[in-house]
């Protein structure tokens, strides 16, 4: 049988005549904020939605917000007709494409201002980003008015940070994290690998593998985060072309520091290969 495509809207008040329809039918509402240029790893959310609601909206908009002055807002790939085929095959519903006036009018002066768990890692290396970040989600959460909203580990600070946002402000939405995609190699998927080139994209490798080994290092009975801390930045110095911000192990809520890994934890890194930007991270549980 044929894949239906999407129903394609671009203001708030097809979205929720759309939406609204729905919900009278019976359906669940699911959504997956996205900003396009789609990989695999954003369609295995829209198949987690698809999974458990029977109605999924995803979310096209790159958000110029949470990009930085020397960020790359106006090079971030923009692929439209193709993230729309990836998703209607997955199960989406309907997508959601404003433009930028639909979703910041003339005036607009209103944002979202975040300490707690936007302050460290990204926070420290990117002033300004959540708070982009955590105004764009709290807007499409109010236009669309889903049920469960799905996002991807690889942003694990990003979902730390909406997690928060939803339990400050009571925001009657579920919030599913869902598990890292990578490639074959272990690279997690992120639409700005198009930017690496072939040597860049083997010395990225080194992420994933610097992850790995305190994934292993844990499960062997390591408990000392420095000295995990310690792995992860000797694993990574070992290819000079990677220029690491960040490479630590936090509490897996609160993102600061713990002595001892007695607690479910996070190892998280922020690395530039070439002109590039990545970040990965892997979920670490206190040896038993």
């Amino acid at each position: 049988m044929p894949v239906m495509p999407p129903e394609i809207v671009r203001t708030v008040a097809e979205l929720r005549q759309a939406v609204n329809a729905a919900r009278l039918s019976g359906k669940k509402i699911g959504l997956v904020p996205t900003m396009g240029a789609l990989h695999a790893g954003h369609v295995s959310l829209v198949e987690a939605s698809d999974a458990v609601c029977g109605y999924t909206v995803v979310t096209v908009f790159v958000n110029p917000t949470q990009f930085g002055p020397k960020e790359d807002f106006s090079k971030y790939p923009r692929t439209f007709d193709a993230d729309v085929a990836a998703v209607g095959r997955a199960g989406a519903d309907l997508v959601f494409a404003p433009d930028n006036a639909e979703v910041y009018p003339a005036g607009f002066a209103t944002f979202v201002e975040m300490s707690g768990v936007a302050e460290p890692l990204e926070g420290q290396f990117r002033p300004g980003h959540y708070r982009g970040v955590a105004t764009i989600v709290l807007k499409l959460f109010q236009m669309v008015g889903a049920d469960i909203a799905f996002f991807g580990q690889k942003d694990y600070q990003q979902t730390r940070v909406v997690q928060q946002m939803v339990r400050d402000f009571n925001v009657p939405i579920q919030i599913e994290v869902c598990p890292t995609v990578r490639e074959p190699d272990g690279l997690a998927l992120s639409s700005r690998n198009i930017y690496l080139s072939a040597a860049e994209r083997r010395s990225a490798l080194v992420i994933s593998r610097a992850l790995r080994k305190v994934e292993q290092s844990v499960a062997a009975g390591q408990r000392d985060v420095w000295k995990l801390r310690d792995d992860l930045q000797t694993e990574l110095a070992t290819v000079p072309e990677v220029r690491v911000q960040y490479a630590v192990v936090a509490d897996a809520e609160t993102l600061h520091e713990p002595a001892i890994l007695d607690r479910p934890c996070v190892a998280l890194i922020a690395a530039h290969v070439g002109t590039t930007r990545l970040i990965d991270n892997v979920l670490l549980a206190p040896p038993k």
